[in-house]
């Protein structure tokens, strides 16, 4: 592992603590009180972060950046997919209930 390899892992590191304590500042910005009541804004901008971060990791810690073309673009894709299916299952609920 070159230095640039450490210098670029430590910053996505960084990254992703960064997107943690963002998540868990604007959970804590919704709390109601002691009563935790769910948000929709909350719930899709958590889903997108976490969403982020897994394609971080994949790229990043996985080495999927090195990876055929294909592989990355399945990976990104089945990021889409995730998302799709966690926002849909999310927005559906809403609608149902």
């Amino acid at each position: 592992m070159n230095a640039l390899t450490k210098r670029r892992s430590l910053i996505v590191l960084l990254v992703l603590v960064a997107i943690t304590l963002g998540y868990l500042a604007l959970d804590s910005a919704a709390d109601n009180g002691s009563a935790y009541r769910a948000s929709t804004a909350v719930t899709v901008i958590a889903i997108c972060l976490a969403l982020i971060k897994v394609r971080l990791i994949f790229r990043e810690f996985m080495q999927v950046k090195n990876a055929p073309t294909v592989l990355r673009r399945l990976t990104d894709l089945w990021v889409l997919l995730i998302g799709a299916t966690l926002l849909g299952s999310y927005f559906l609920g809403l609608a149902v209930h």
